[in-house]
């Protein structure tokens, strides 16, 4: 183990402090106990330290313990600390109360990556909590393991991936709520005495209450002030909250939640929580988008290394849904390739004796009856047209109606005593067990081995419930640590396949799971106008190059609503652009406008997928957001009205990002035979002006604070510009 040359066990004590590109964070260590947090937030010099220890400028209140209890790294039960514990344990009701008494100091990365070896003698535990703080994009990176060292099981009824300090002028927790078909709800809610607690025990990420969540100073908005956001990289049950504390404070806590019975911990073992990624943003919540889209696009493990251009992706299941079969199926190939789709993915319905939802899962080879030659002249054909194939599987669920449910009830989930219940008319398998993930790695592998398969849409489609593993005790850990496994298996036997992680849509979306996968699908609900506020959220945390956005049907399946093709097609354009929709029914008008959206997609995709993305809503409801390279200021700038007008003339939009000094060229973008007046109200010689080649030469100045002219235009409807920075000379 090394030490730094300043470790507290040399000078008895000391600070560590981590610094990013824009924010620290200060602890402070002392003998014979865990050490205390001082300090999380903006960057402060790199020799900047408190004026005194933290209990020096504490005066003890009246009716108080005579030692002083600040918040520690660790916070923990029954020693003083009456607030939220990070650590609640104990061996048959004995060593129920935890303190760290001595600190070990291992610096992986001076200045950056920290290891805190903590020790409590008497109840015989020790706790690592590793702390990084990667400099280039803020994001720290905090996650606790905990070992055994007593002679008797250890239950773990809660610890914390981490505690992180909030400072006494926080004001709003945002967070996002949802359901199926409505994810990514924006919830704010103003801190108080009161503790912020969010739980989620469906076995899932879920949708209805996403890992993360953002703290808001007064006054931070979406382009300025103090910011801190975090999210949990973990597929399963989790909780977090935020707690007042008695210095004015906060502490803020993030872990797995663990179901009765589910933290046991032998002696010897240790116990892993998942990581925690947070970050610290001083440039409001895009600056916080950022700092997470550079650490997740850092994490992911693309297939050769690296990220190609998106391909534009179709998938048959609202074309089709159950009812595929190798001549239409075939067709809508043919007339996907015509408008440029450059994956076709085969949705539900493909396996033995698939033709519902009520029976097949589980069996996982073509279903005789309609692919009586297996897939093997559908993919050719596909190939043949110039496009990949995907196929869709759901690996962990089985039917009560399948021969493999048949042939090993015993393989699903499930309590002794307890009535199976179905979800989708499906059950969960226990794919812990060894025989049920060979099994499941079996069938998927000798499909991938048999066919020119890139790419798999990996669906879970129900919550965990009556989740025992063979033995009785729960398993939604399990579950999730063997769906990685198998994921990762799967990778490793065919390196060059993509996966997508969907679950009922937006139901598994997390960092953790995206070390596995390549994309998530957002939410199975395609209307336009919905997916507006869903996608915003969404990038809040994750960058667009991941996130399944296509062009569906009108009406939306899920809503009922119906949209023009090209505000479907605009709201879709800055994700992973797909289709879901039979191409065939199409009419020619239709066709052409898709096919010209499609290419117009290509044309941008590199831009819209690199760089930073920015998030704002304007007056009068309008809701934009922009693409591109923050230094080169090259931006792909998109509006779109989401409700009728009520102002007679509609206010300008202010673009805050842009660089006051500089000059930027303007110019509308539409795709090929796009209609540039379509959905507006009359025109204006400036408007007419944007749709030139040359477009006009403003200043960013005025852009970002008396804004850009709006269009008055229709609801759902989109309006498109680059601006382009000039050098000073072209400027002159």
């Amino acid at each position: 183990m090394s030490t730094h040359p300043q470790d507290p066990l040399q000078t008895g004590f000391d600070y560590l402090a981590l610094h990013g590109r824009d924010s620290s964070l200060l602890i402070e260590v002392r003998p014979n106990e865990a050490p205390l947090w001082r300090y999380w937030g903006p960057r402060l010099p790199d020799g900047a330290r408190p004026g005194a220890p933290l209990r020096d400028g504490r005066p003890l209140p009246s009716f108080m313990l005579d030692t002083d209890q600040p918040l520690t790294v660790c916070p923990s039960f029954g020693v003083g600390w009456f607030g939220q514990s990070a650590l609640l344990a104990h061996r048959q009701g004995r060593d129920f109360a935890q303190a760290f008494q001595r600190c070990e100091v291992e610096w992986r990365q001076p200045g950056q990556a920290v290891v805190l070896h903590l020790f409590d003698d008497v109840a015989r535990l020790r706790l690592d909590l590793s702390i990084e703080l990667q400099p280039e994009t803020d994001m720290l990176t905090l996650s606790s393991v905990l070992t055994n060292l007593g002679d008797a099981v250890l239950d773990i009824q809660w610890l914390a991936s981490a505690t992180l300090p909030l400072p006494g002028h926080s004001h709003t927790v945002r967070h996002y709520a949802g359901q199926h078909v409505h994810e990514f709800i924006e919830q704010d809610e103003v801190l108080t005495r009161s503790v912020w607690k969010r739980e989620n025990r469906r076995g899932r990420t879920s949708h209805d209450c996403f890992p993360g969540a953002v703290v808001l100073t007064p006054g931070a908005s979406d382009d300025t002030g103090v910011v801190y956001g975090g999210h949990l990289a973990w597929s399963g049950n989790h909780q977090q909250f935020i707690e007042w504390l008695h210095d004015g404070q906060y502490q803020w806590q993030m872990g797995e939640w663990l179901a009765p019975g589910e933290g046991r911990l032998e002696p010897g073992q240790s116990w892993h929580t998942p990581a925690w990624v947070a970050s610290c943003s001083t440039r409001g919540c895009n600056g916080l988008a950022a700092n997470f889209h550079a650490a997740l696009r850092a994490r992911l493990n693309w297939p050769g290394g690296r990220m190609r251009p998106r391909p534009v992706h179709l998938n048959t299941w609202e074309g089709f849904y159950f009812d595929v079969h190798p001549g239409p199926v075939k067709e809508l190939a043919s007339a996907a390739a015509a408008v440029g789709v450059e994956r076709f993915v085969l949705d539900d319905g493909w396996f033995h004796g698939r033709h519902h939802d009520r029976a097949a899962l589980g069996d996982w080879w073509p279903d005789a009856s309609k692919f009586p030659q297996g897939l093997g002249e559908l993919i050719a054909h596909v190939n043949g047209l110039g496009m990949e194939f995907g196929l869709w599987v759901e690996p962990e669920m089985v039917n009560p109606d399948s021969d493999l449910f048949r042939a090993h009830p015993q393989w699903a989930l499930q309590l002794a005593g307890r009535p199976l219940i179905t979800a989708r008319n499906q059950l969960v398998l226990d794919i812990a067990r060894p025989e049920v993930s060979d099994y499941l790695f079996g069938k998927i592998s000798a499909l991938l081995a048999a066919h020119p398969i890139g790419y798999l849409k990996w669906d879970h489609n129900r919550d965990l419930t009556t989740a025992g593993l063979a033995d009785g005790a729960p398993g939604y850990r399990a579950q999730v640590h063997a769906a990685y496994a198998l994921m990762a298996r799967l990778r490793a036997a065919h390196p060059a396949v993509e996966i997508e992680s969907c679950s009922g849509g937006g139901g598994r979306i997390d960092f953790e799971v995206l070390r596995h996968t390549h994309r998530v699908w957002t939410s199975d609900c395609i209307d336009a106008l919905s997916r507006v506020d869903i996608q915003r959220g969404f990038l809040q945390f994750f960058p667009p190059e991941i996130m399944g956005a296509h062009v569906g049907t009108a009406p939306a399946h899920t809503t009922g609503r119906t949209q023009s093709m090209a505000f479907r097609a605009a709201v879709a354009l800055p994700g992973h652009l797909g289709v879901e929709l039979d191409v065939r029914q199409l009419d020619a008008a239709d066709s052409a406008e898709l096919k010209a959206w499609i290419a117009f997609y290509k044309s941008l995709r590199e831009r819209l997928h690199q760089g930073q993305v920015w998030r704002g809503r304007g007056e009068d409801g309008l809701v934009w957001q922009a693409h591109g390279d923050a230094a080169a200021q090259d931006l792909l700038l998109l509006v779109y009205r989401t409700v009728p007008t009520t102002h007679r003339y509609v206010p300008p939009l202010r673009l805050p990002m842009l660089d006051a000094g500089a000059r930027y060229r303007v110019t509308q973008l539409l795709p090929e035979g796009g209609d540039p007046r379509a959905g507006q109200h009359g025109s204006a010689p400036f408007f007419e002006q944007l749709r030139t080649e040359q477009g006009l030469a403003l200043d960013g100045a005025w852009l970002a604070q008396a804004g850009l002219p709006m269009p008055r235009a229709l609801a759902e409807t989109a309006f498109i510009v680059r601006l382009q920075r000039l050098d000073a000379e072209v400027a002159a």
